[in-house]
Protein backbone atom coordinates (compact mmCIF):
# COMPACT_ATOMS: atom_id res chain seq x y z
CA UNK A 1 0.00 0.00 0.00
CA UNK A 2 1.51 3.65 -1.03
CA UNK A 3 1.89 6.07 1.67
CA UNK A 4 -0.84 8.35 0.38
CA UNK A 5 -3.39 4.93 0.59
CA UNK A 6 -1.84 4.69 4.03
CA UNK A 7 -3.12 7.70 5.00
CA UNK A 8 -6.11 7.86 3.29
CA UNK A 9 -7.52 4.95 5.38
CA UNK A 10 -5.99 6.18 8.58
CA UNK A 11 -8.29 9.44 7.89
CA UNK A 12 -11.31 7.68 7.13
CA UNK A 13 -10.84 5.08 10.05
CA UNK A 14 -10.64 8.70 12.06
CA UNK A 15 -13.79 9.73 10.62
CA UNK A 16 -15.59 6.64 11.10
CA UNK A 17 -14.59 6.22 14.79
CA UNK A 18 -15.70 9.94 15.45
CA UNK A 19 -19.18 9.11 13.89
CA UNK A 20 -19.83 5.47 15.75
CA UNK A 21 -18.97 8.15 18.74
CA UNK A 22 -21.31 11.58 18.02
CA UNK A 23 -23.67 8.48 17.32
CA UNK A 24 -23.54 6.73 20.73
CA UNK A 25 -23.38 10.17 22.32
CA UNK A 26 -26.26 11.66 20.18
CA UNK A 27 -27.53 14.61 22.71
CA UNK A 28 -30.74 12.96 24.85
CA UNK A 29 -34.11 14.29 24.45
CA UNK A 30 -36.20 16.31 27.02
CA UNK A 31 -39.51 15.71 27.95
CA UNK A 32 -41.57 17.98 29.55
CA UNK A 33 -44.62 16.15 31.24
CA UNK A 34 -47.80 18.73 31.46
CA UNK A 35 -49.62 16.62 34.26
CA UNK A 36 -48.08 14.27 36.95
CA UNK A 37 -46.17 11.36 36.13
CA UNK A 38 -47.14 7.90 37.12
CA UNK A 39 -43.43 6.83 38.55
CA UNK A 40 -45.18 3.38 39.89
CA UNK A 41 -45.73 2.65 36.49
CA UNK A 42 -42.71 4.51 34.28
CA UNK A 43 -40.58 1.86 36.60
CA UNK A 44 -42.39 -1.24 36.04
CA UNK A 45 -41.93 -0.41 32.49
CA UNK A 46 -38.67 -0.53 32.62
CA UNK A 47 -38.27 -3.35 34.94
CA UNK A 48 -40.49 -5.39 32.38
CA UNK A 49 -37.93 -4.25 29.49
CA UNK A 50 -34.91 -5.83 31.42
CA UNK A 51 -33.80 -9.37 31.16
CA UNK A 52 -30.59 -11.78 31.30
CA UNK A 53 -30.00 -10.93 27.62
CA UNK A 54 -30.46 -7.45 27.05
CA UNK A 55 -27.87 -5.18 26.36
CA UNK A 56 -25.25 -3.72 28.72
CA UNK A 57 -22.07 -2.15 28.22
CA UNK A 58 -19.60 -0.46 31.09
CA UNK A 59 -19.03 3.55 29.74
CA UNK A 60 -15.65 4.35 28.73
CA UNK A 61 -13.66 6.75 30.89
CA UNK A 62 -14.74 10.33 29.19
CA UNK A 63 -18.12 8.86 29.95
CA UNK A 64 -17.86 8.40 33.48
CA UNK A 65 -16.26 11.79 33.95
CA UNK A 66 -19.13 13.55 32.12
CA UNK A 67 -21.68 11.04 34.73
CA UNK A 68 -19.40 12.69 37.71
CA UNK A 69 -20.05 15.80 36.70
CA UNK A 70 -23.59 15.77 35.53
CA UNK A 71 -23.94 13.58 39.26
CA UNK A 72 -22.12 16.67 41.44
CA UNK A 73 -24.58 18.92 39.31
CA UNK A 74 -27.46 17.70 40.39
CA UNK A 75 -26.60 17.47 44.32
CA UNK A 76 -25.47 21.32 44.15
CA UNK A 77 -28.86 21.87 42.62
CA UNK A 78 -27.86 23.19 39.14
CA UNK A 79 -29.86 21.58 36.98
CA UNK A 80 -29.18 23.11 33.40
CA UNK A 81 -25.79 21.81 33.82
CA UNK A 82 -26.38 18.67 34.86
CA UNK A 83 -29.47 18.12 31.88
CA UNK A 84 -26.92 19.25 29.18
CA UNK A 85 -24.35 17.01 30.55
CA UNK A 86 -26.79 14.19 30.93
CA UNK A 87 -27.87 14.85 27.49
CA UNK A 88 -24.63 15.01 25.73
CA UNK A 89 -24.50 10.94 27.41
CA UNK A 90 -27.32 10.33 25.51
CA UNK A 91 -30.26 10.40 28.75
CA UNK A 92 -33.53 11.31 28.19
CA UNK A 93 -34.72 13.84 30.61
CA UNK A 94 -38.39 13.60 32.20
CA UNK A 95 -39.54 16.53 34.02
CA UNK A 96 -42.95 16.56 35.67
CA UNK A 97 -44.64 15.97 38.95
CA UNK A 98 -45.38 12.73 41.08
CA UNK A 99 -48.47 11.91 40.66
CA UNK A 100 -48.71 10.56 44.14
CA UNK A 101 -46.87 13.08 46.07
CA UNK A 102 -47.28 16.34 43.58
CA UNK A 103 -43.80 17.21 44.05
CA UNK A 104 -41.33 18.06 41.39
CA UNK A 105 -39.69 15.12 39.61
CA UNK A 106 -36.84 14.99 37.12
CA UNK A 107 -36.07 11.57 35.73
CA UNK A 108 -32.49 11.41 33.75
CA UNK A 109 -32.21 7.84 32.17
CA UNK A 110 -29.95 6.58 30.39
CA UNK A 111 -30.42 4.83 26.79
CA UNK A 112 -31.53 1.38 27.11
CA UNK A 113 -29.35 0.10 24.49
CA UNK A 114 -26.54 1.20 27.16
CA UNK A 115 -27.87 -0.82 30.16
CA UNK A 116 -26.73 1.95 32.38
CA UNK A 117 -30.26 2.98 34.16
CA UNK A 118 -30.55 6.28 35.55
CA UNK A 119 -31.76 8.29 38.65
CA UNK A 120 -35.53 9.97 40.23
CA UNK A 121 -34.32 13.49 41.50
CA UNK A 122 -37.00 15.61 43.47
CA UNK A 123 -35.71 19.25 42.53
CA UNK A 124 -37.61 20.91 45.66
CA UNK A 125 -35.52 19.56 48.02
CA UNK A 126 -31.51 20.02 48.65
CA UNK A 127 -30.33 16.20 48.25
CA UNK A 128 -29.69 14.57 51.13
CA UNK A 129 -29.38 10.59 50.49
CA UNK A 130 -29.87 8.03 47.69
CA UNK A 131 -32.28 4.98 47.51
CA UNK A 132 -30.35 2.33 45.61
CA UNK A 133 -31.52 -0.02 43.39
CA UNK A 134 -28.78 -2.72 42.01
CA UNK A 135 -31.07 -5.38 41.08
CA UNK A 136 -34.23 -4.30 39.12
CA UNK A 137 -35.61 -7.30 37.47
CA UNK A 138 -34.00 -9.71 39.41
CA UNK A 139 -33.76 -8.92 43.56
CA UNK A 140 -38.27 -8.94 42.95
CA UNK A 141 -40.01 -5.90 44.10
CA UNK A 142 -36.71 -3.93 45.28
CA UNK A 143 -37.89 -1.05 42.91
CA UNK A 144 -41.23 -1.21 44.54
CA UNK A 145 -39.95 -0.38 47.83
CA UNK A 146 -37.13 1.79 46.55
CA UNK A 147 -39.65 3.91 44.91
CA UNK A 148 -41.60 4.28 47.94
CA UNK A 149 -38.53 5.11 49.93
CA UNK A 150 -37.71 7.54 47.65
CA UNK A 151 -40.97 9.32 48.04
CA UNK A 152 -40.94 9.09 51.69
CA UNK A 153 -37.83 10.83 52.13
CA UNK A 154 -37.71 14.49 51.03
CA UNK A 155 -34.41 15.26 49.43
CA UNK A 156 -33.34 11.86 48.48
CA UNK A 157 -32.33 10.80 44.99
CA UNK A 158 -33.38 6.81 43.39
CA UNK A 159 -30.45 5.58 41.89
CA UNK A 160 -31.70 2.53 39.66
CA UNK A 161 -29.59 0.36 37.39
CA UNK A 162 -31.01 -0.29 33.72
CA UNK A 163 -30.61 -3.94 33.32
CA UNK A 164 -30.75 -7.40 35.06
CA UNK A 165 -27.73 -8.29 37.02
CA UNK A 166 -27.15 -11.67 34.49
CA UNK A 167 -26.76 -9.45 31.14
CA UNK A 168 -23.82 -9.12 29.47
CA UNK A 169 -22.24 -12.29 30.80
CA UNK A 170 -22.87 -10.84 34.61
CA UNK A 171 -21.01 -7.19 33.74
CA UNK A 172 -24.46 -5.68 34.26
CA UNK A 173 -24.05 -6.79 38.19
CA UNK A 174 -23.27 -2.98 39.18
CA UNK A 175 -22.71 -4.18 42.75
CA UNK A 176 -19.83 -5.80 41.70
CA UNK A 177 -18.62 -3.94 38.99
CA UNK A 178 -16.94 -0.95 40.04
CA UNK A 179 -16.52 0.08 36.02
CA UNK A 180 -20.40 0.49 35.53
CA UNK A 181 -22.24 3.89 35.95
CA UNK A 182 -24.07 3.12 38.74
CA UNK A 183 -20.42 3.04 40.77
CA UNK A 184 -19.57 6.66 39.36
CA UNK A 185 -23.19 7.86 40.98
CA UNK A 186 -22.73 6.18 43.62
CA UNK A 187 -19.03 7.17 44.45
CA UNK A 188 -20.18 10.67 43.95
CA UNK A 189 -22.84 10.48 46.25
CA UNK A 190 -20.16 9.40 48.62
CA UNK A 191 -17.77 12.19 47.96
CA UNK A 192 -20.59 14.77 49.14
CA UNK A 193 -21.30 12.58 52.37
CA UNK A 194 -24.66 11.55 51.15
CA UNK A 195 -26.09 8.55 53.25
CA UNK A 196 -27.13 5.16 50.67
CA UNK A 197 -29.22 2.62 51.52
CA UNK A 198 -28.96 0.14 48.64
CA UNK A 199 -31.62 -2.61 48.51
CA UNK A 200 -31.24 -6.24 47.54
CA UNK A 201 -33.88 -9.21 48.14
CA UNK A 202 -32.59 -13.16 49.37
CA UNK A 203 -35.02 -16.55 48.96
CA UNK A 204 -35.81 -17.30 52.24
CA UNK A 205 -34.24 -20.77 52.21
CA UNK A 206 -31.47 -18.64 52.17
CA UNK A 207 -31.46 -17.75 55.67
CA UNK A 208 -34.36 -19.47 57.43
CA UNK A 209 -35.54 -18.08 60.58
CA UNK A 210 -34.68 -14.47 59.64
CA UNK A 211 -36.44 -11.50 57.68
CA UNK A 212 -33.89 -9.21 56.89
CA UNK A 213 -30.33 -8.88 57.00
CA UNK A 214 -28.22 -5.30 57.73
CA UNK A 215 -25.21 -4.99 56.81
CA UNK A 216 -22.60 -1.69 56.32
CA UNK A 217 -20.74 -4.32 53.62
CA UNK A 218 -17.34 -3.72 53.50
CA UNK A 219 -17.63 0.20 54.71
CA UNK A 220 -17.75 0.91 58.60
CA UNK A 221 -20.08 0.21 61.16
CA UNK A 222 -22.40 3.10 61.54
CA UNK A 223 -25.43 4.28 63.82
CA UNK A 224 -27.91 4.25 60.95
CA UNK A 225 -27.66 0.57 60.42
CA UNK A 226 -27.94 -0.22 64.30
CA UNK A 227 -30.92 1.76 64.22
CA UNK A 228 -32.46 0.31 61.19
CA UNK A 229 -31.94 -2.97 62.75
CA UNK A 230 -33.86 -2.17 65.56
CA UNK A 231 -36.93 -0.42 64.41
CA UNK A 232 -37.28 -3.38 62.10
CA UNK A 233 -37.08 -5.53 65.16
CA UNK A 234 -39.79 -3.23 67.04
CA UNK A 235 -41.83 -4.69 64.45
CA UNK A 236 -41.51 -8.31 64.99
CA UNK A 237 -38.92 -8.74 62.20
CA UNK A 238 -36.06 -11.23 62.41
CA UNK A 239 -33.11 -9.36 61.77
CA UNK A 240 -29.49 -10.59 61.35
CA UNK A 241 -27.09 -8.09 62.05
CA UNK A 242 -23.75 -8.63 60.01
CA UNK A 243 -21.58 -6.67 62.84
CA UNK A 244 -22.79 -9.29 65.23
CA UNK A 245 -23.11 -12.76 63.55
CA UNK A 246 -22.80 -14.43 60.24
CA UNK A 247 -25.70 -14.20 57.90
CA UNK A 248 -24.64 -16.68 55.51
CA UNK A 249 -23.19 -14.21 52.32
CA UNK A 250 -25.66 -12.17 52.55
CA UNK A 251 -23.65 -9.37 54.43
CA UNK A 252 -22.39 -7.89 50.79
CA UNK A 253 -18.92 -7.93 52.17
CA UNK A 254 -17.76 -7.71 48.32
CA UNK A 255 -20.39 -4.69 47.47
CA UNK A 256 -18.27 -2.20 45.48
CA UNK A 257 -20.29 0.70 46.75
CA UNK A 258 -19.86 -0.15 50.14
CA UNK A 259 -16.00 -0.22 49.70
CA UNK A 260 -15.78 3.13 48.02
CA UNK A 261 -18.01 4.74 50.93
CA UNK A 262 -15.41 5.61 52.50
CA UNK A 263 -16.74 7.81 55.37
CA UNK A 264 -19.90 8.35 54.18
CA UNK A 265 -22.75 5.68 55.87
CA UNK A 266 -23.36 2.58 53.56
CA UNK A 267 -26.11 0.60 54.03
CA UNK A 268 -26.56 -2.88 52.24
CA UNK A 269 -30.08 -4.11 53.39
CA UNK A 270 -31.07 -8.09 52.14
CA UNK A 271 -34.79 -8.56 52.30
CA UNK A 272 -36.53 -12.03 52.38
CA UNK A 273 -38.86 -13.00 50.33
CA UNK A 274 -41.63 -12.29 52.58
CA UNK A 275 -40.90 -8.81 53.07
CA UNK A 276 -41.05 -7.73 49.50
CA UNK A 277 -43.97 -10.09 48.43
CA UNK A 278 -46.79 -7.83 49.94
CA UNK A 279 -47.40 -4.02 49.69
CA UNK A 280 -48.41 -4.06 53.00
CA UNK A 281 -44.76 -5.40 54.29
CA UNK A 282 -42.91 -3.23 51.78
CA UNK A 283 -44.86 0.02 53.69
CA UNK A 284 -43.92 -1.72 57.17
CA UNK A 285 -40.28 -1.72 55.49
CA UNK A 286 -40.48 1.39 54.61
CA UNK A 287 -41.86 3.03 57.40
CA UNK A 288 -39.11 1.26 59.97
CA UNK A 289 -36.37 2.63 57.83
CA UNK A 290 -37.73 5.86 57.68
CA UNK A 291 -38.52 6.54 61.31
CA UNK A 292 -34.32 4.97 61.33
CA UNK A 293 -33.45 7.95 59.17
CA UNK A 294 -35.58 10.52 61.47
Amino acid sequence: MTTSLRTGAVLMTAVLAALTLACTRAPGRAEVVSGPIDLHEWIAKQVASMSATGPYRDPDRSERESGRKAFDAVVRGDLAVAEKLFGDLGFRITQGTDLRTGRAVRIYWADPETGWGGLLVDPSAPARSVVEVPHPAYDLNTEKLGLSLYRALPGSLMLMAGAQRQAAGGEADVAHNDRSMFQVFAVAAAGHGLPQLQLHGFADRSLPGADAVVSTGSAAHNDLAVRIARELEADDRQVCRAWVSRCTGLEGRTNVQGAAAGDAEFIHLELGWSLRRDLSDRDRVRDAVVAAWA
